[in-house]
């Protein structure tokens, strides 16, 4: 009888259990011995029941029921390509049993438990034989075990083998089967089951193996997965091929010998070359500034557990290419600093779409491979002038300034805490009246510092909060200098807001989070809102414009509307230049690890707005130009 013939009788002979892939299963048997083998099973099913009195402490398998595995969490770019997988112990992907291969359902079954179909948890001819091959050996030296057996054993029970263990999983194996259908038993048998090199259930399993889906496998394929179940480093063809290729032959043998393959069939697969895949578990991140961030967000909000349980597929905001073009330019500017003087640089670049908030690319150093700390979202560096233009929005904001309103360059001095305090220009003499504009074009110290005593700091601060810059701040007469710590990230999204004339939404780089099955876990779909006055947004923009055509920051300049700052710290720490277009916001900071002085005379609009440019000038190469709302578009607010 041929293996097509027998597959439509038991098409017909089984429709309701979804197994029709399953070609001759119980035809060695025949229908008398099928009755037979039925009878004693129920028979000692029935004495098996008896013996669950003395295990009354066993786990109570109804829990499964709502049971989900531990499953590895994946994280894409925000085009679909996977950067990186997140596990704890097990690396796992859950697939349904409808997508997972009929040929490897086949090998598994013929390997591990042929008669799965029609036993009741326990086989009793594999029983009887492991108790005379255990008896004649004097201890347990086969185990007789079905496939439900051996799925409760790896969820509930030790792998110390002994008699009273293998009792348990009995016990248990029949419990399962009475609230659980053969076909929810092997879906999750085989997405439970260990398979070698960290690879936990099928689908992780074939694509470190072949670099398919599970879907997909051949009868070949198949039949070296099913091999490897007993003992899978062993058998591993990334070990050893001939070893793999013995447990192969011995697999489709069986699968011949039940009738369940044809010769022709097991003859393709013996001559079937296997093409290997490499193993994935242990790699890399492809991007780990953006895939190490993502996990500290979900870790911090989801909890470490999900994150390496909790199975959840992760859209990043971040094109790879895009990412990948933000390091090579850092690899670049670091090499091009060291021939300028600036030993043991450390870089680090944020760039955010102002009108989403989304995090574009984030580059946290020179060399992930060489430091793990994230400069981007980690360092706390003095912002220098760049911090300027928070002082000067706040004092647009009440109405009583804009960029022409005069201020007076001269010397001053203020009694703090501390002492006297004697400000100074960095170039140590004084221009006398100026507008704002020109004020900060020319990143004066004493016309922002006198803006900020007369507005008062603390709104100053207020404004700092509001545009999410979180660190310390006091209200002492420096803080318009940028006496503060801040993280590249935290001015990239300042600024952008500005940009987006007060209209923000929270940054991030995550856009979407769903669970294995699709459910919507977190949407991050930008909901902005009206967080500053959009005329003083405007008219600070504006002002910056002028910094990038008149001022400090003309090295930066890309041929087309633009606005930024530069900064530049005392001794020469820290040096910045952030900016932006309607479209794109980046921050860029050049500093050393040990907080040492980089270079003597190492300027932000000297080394950073290079390095800017030439970024933005990449970035941008298929983004039309578009120009800024003037601050006339907007209502000027009313003095308070």
């Amino acid at each position: 009888m041929s293996s097509r013939t027998f597959e439509e009788k038991q098409s017909q002979r089984r429709t309701s259990s979804g197994f029709e892939f399953l070609k001759g299963v119980g035809q060695v048997t025949g229908g008398t011995l099928l009755s037979i083998t039925m009878l004693t099973s129920s028979i000692v099913a029935g004495g098996l029941v008896g013996l669950a009195i003395s295990f009354r402490n066993l786990p109570d398998v109804r829990q499964l029921r709502n049971f989900f595995p531990s499953e590895t969490t994946y994280i894409y770019d925000i085009k679909g390509k996977l950067l990186a997988s997140v596990h704890g112990e097990a690396n796992r992907e859950v697939v349904p049993l409808d997508k997972i291969s009929p040929n490897l359902k086949r090998a598994v079954l013929a390997s591990e438990d042929s008669h799965f179909y029609y036993h009741h948890g326990i086989n009793p001819t594999g029983v009887g034989r492991a108790v005379v091959t255990n008896l004649v050996a004097g201890g347990v030296k086969e185990g007789g075990s079905t496939i439900t057996m051996q799925l409760v054993k790896n969820l509930f029970l030790t792998r110390k083998r002994a008699f009273t263990r293998k009792l348990a999983e009995a016990v248990l194996a029949i419990r399962l089967e009475q609230i659980l259908t053969k076909d929810q038993i092997l879906e999750m048998y085989l997405n439970q089951v260990y398979w070698g090199h960290n690879n936990y259930g099928v689908q992780t399993a074939a694509r470190s193996y072949f670099n398919k889906s599970s879907e997909n496998l051949t009868i070949a394929e198949s039949a070296m997965m099913a091999g490897l179940i007993q003992a899978p480093e062993e058998f591993s063809p990334f070990v050893s091929m001939k070893l793999a290729k013995q447990k192969q032959r011995e697999v489709l043998g069986r699968m011949l010998e039940l009738n369940w393959i044809t010769q022709q069939e097991y003859d393709t697969a013996i001559k079937q070359e296997i093409k290997l895949g490499r193993i994935r578990s242990f790699q890399g991140s492809a991007l780990p500034y953006i895939t190490n961030t993502v996990a500290q967000e979900l870790a911090k909000k989801f909890g470490r557990e999900a994150l390496l349980k909790g199975g959840m597929r992760v859209q990043t905001t971040v094109d790879a290419d895009f990412q990948i073009m933000a390091e090579d330019t850092v690899r670049k500017w670091h090499k091009t600093l060291l021939g300028q003087g600036l030993s043991r640089n450390q870089i680090a670049l944020v760039a955010i779409d102002p009108r989403t908030h989304f995090v574009k690319a984030l580059v946290g150093g020179v060399d992930p491979k060489a430091s793990e700390f994230n400069r981007a979202t980690q360092a706390q560096r003095q912002p220098g002038s760049s911090f300027k233009p928070f002082v000067y929005y706040a004092a647009f904001a009440t109405g009583k300034y804009a960029p022409d309103s005069t201020v007076i360059d001269a010397p001053v001095s203020y009694r703090d805490g501390n002492g006297w305090y004697y400000p100074r220009n960095y170039d140590g003499g004084f221009a006398g009246a100026m507008s704002i504009r020109t004020a900060l074009a020319q990143s004066r110290n004493i016309p922002v510092i006198k803006i900020g005593k007369t507005i008062g700091m603390n709104r100053v601060i207020e404004t700092c909060r509001i545009l999410g810059i979180n660190s310390p701040m006091e209200p002492v007469t420096s803080l318009p200098l940028g006496a503060i710590g801040v993280t590249p990230l935290e001015m990239a999204s300042a600024y952008a807001t500005f940009a987006n004339y007060g209209w923000q939404s929270p940054t991030t780089v995550i856009t979407r989070i769903t669970d294995s099955s699709g459910n919507v876990l977190l949407d991050n779909t930008p909901k902005p809102q009206q967080v500053l006055d959009p005329w003083a947004s405007a008219a600070i923009v504006d002002v910056m414009r002028s910094v990038m055509t008149d001022g400090t920051g003309k090295g930066a300049a890309i041929g087309r509307p633009a606005a930024g700052k530069t900064g530049t710290t005392s001794s020469e720490k820290d040096i910045w230049f952030v900016g932006t277009v309607p479209q794109l916001t980046t921050a860029v900071w050049v500093g050393r690890d040990d907080n040492r002085q980089l270079a003597s005379g190492a300027t932000g609009g000297g080394m950073v707005a290079p390095i800017w440019k030439e970024f933005m000038t990449k970035a941008l190469k298929n983004t039309p130009v578009e120009n800024f709302k003037p601050p006339s578009q907007f209502p000027r607010p009313k003095t308070n």
